[in-house]
């Protein structure tokens, strides 16, 4: 399967691998750095959706959605289970991501924000991801073409039907998981008692966010050894083009510069970085995924959202630039809703920064008793 963007661009590099490589480490000692990985107690499964129909056509018998779980749900007085938060990942990511340390380790142990003892935590791969059906299984290019509306939906199912989890005590969701909670929210306004989305804008993918999307597609498509989709073997050229777009967009300018003053080690890394990203990359599963944010629109709707939410983005997000003012806008227009933009810094992670909870954390403690029961 192939990476996440944060992946991709290795922002989890560490300084000792700065110092492998010639290099300083970051100056700052506020720099966040992944600790050692813990091991979670963790459950898997699989759901089973049946009969799928998809937004843009297309149908499949069987839709296999993976997810892995950490706690264990609490019912209230009427039999509801009401400790439940589901985290959803960004293009390329699978519901694993949420285990690395950067999240996991500010988040789920004993007093922090989502103690597991307390909380039932999901983590689903959405459709085209992880543990999940996606082209790369066998059907290839005839993999129905999915888009958000789909993936809502499946999670939605996911959480109702297989669950019977009637209303989330938490819904966050980072880059396209981003814009997955505020889709939740205008679609099911009581479905979750908070709202978190981290990374991401309320308005249709265009511009520059869908320019690099579309070349990193095309130089998949481009690549003669593609061959429409029914390639024998990974078209490398086409998705090392496509994984150096990916490299950039993730990319946090301070940081990367602070870790790599020197040309010649930045050159390196970069390569390494992408040469490591190929490894398990398909390149029809990186279509679909890049493709499926097409529809995105939620804009004409956003008073439909309800819930409390806090919403936060880095403002060394390449693919959220910070001149662009649409969440100010947009949380005007709901009931309850915050906007925070991280200043820049070397601590800071460009469009990963979502994942680094350490930058965060306070907003989300304070965006889970803003919504508490009363």
């Amino acid at each position: 399967m192939f990476r996440s963007l944060l992946a991709l661009v290795g922002l989890a590099a560490s300084p000792a691998l700065a110092q492998q490589q010639g290099q300083r480490p970051p100056i700052t000692a506020a720099a966040p750095q992944p600790a050692a990985s813990r091991t979670w107690p963790t459950r898997e499964a699989d759901a089973e959706l049946r009969d799928v129909t998809f937004a843009a056509g297309g149908t499949m018998a069987r839709v296999r959605l993976h997810y892995t779980t950490l706690g264990t749900p609490h019912r209230d007085a009427r039999g509801d289970i009401d400790n439940a938060v589901m985290v959803l990942h960004g293009t390329g990511g699978t519901g694993k991501q949420f285990l690395q340390p950067q999240f996991a380790d500010e988040l789920y142990g004993p007093g922090q924000p989502l103690d597991i003892t307390r909380y039932y935590v999901i983590l689903p791969d959405n459709i085209g991801h992880g543990g999940s059906s996606k082209p790369s299984d066998g059907s290839g290019p005839e993999f129905p073409r999915y888009d958000y509306d789909d993936m809502v939906a499946f999670q939605h199912r996911l959480v109702t039907q297989t669950l019977g989890i009637r209303r989330l005590r938490l819904l966050m969701g980072t880059s396209m998981g981003c814009m997955h909670a505020l889709m939740w929210g205008e679609r099911w306004p009581d479905a979750a008692r908070a709202l978190m989305p981290l990374g991401c804008e309320a308005v249709q993918i265009a511009g520059l966010n869908r320019m690099w999307r579309q070349l990193a597609i095309e130089s998949i498509t481009a690549d003669p050894a593609y061959a429409g989709g029914r390639y024998r073997a990974q078209p490398l050229a086409g998705l090392r083009g496509a994984a150096a777009l990916l490299f950039v967009a993730g990319g946090a300018p301070i940081y990367l510069q602070d870790a790599y003053p020197m040309r010649d080690a930045a050159a390196d890394y970069a390569r390494q970085r992408v040469a490591a990203s190929l490894k398990g990359l398909d390149a029809n599963d990186l279509i679909w995924a890049l493709d499926s944010s097409r529809s995105y629109d939620p804009w004409p709707r956003l008073e439909a959202i309800t819930a409390p939410l806090t919403w936060i983005n880095s403002a060394d997000d390449f693919i959220n630039p910070r001149a662009l003012d649409y969440p100010v806008q947009a949380v005007k227009r709901m009931r309850d809703a915050r906007f925070r933009l991280i200043p820049e810094s070397v601590a800071t992670r460009g469009h990963g920064s979502h994942t680094w909870a350490r930058l965060w954390k306070d907003d989300l403690v304070a965006l889970l008793a803003r919504s508490a029961p009363r």
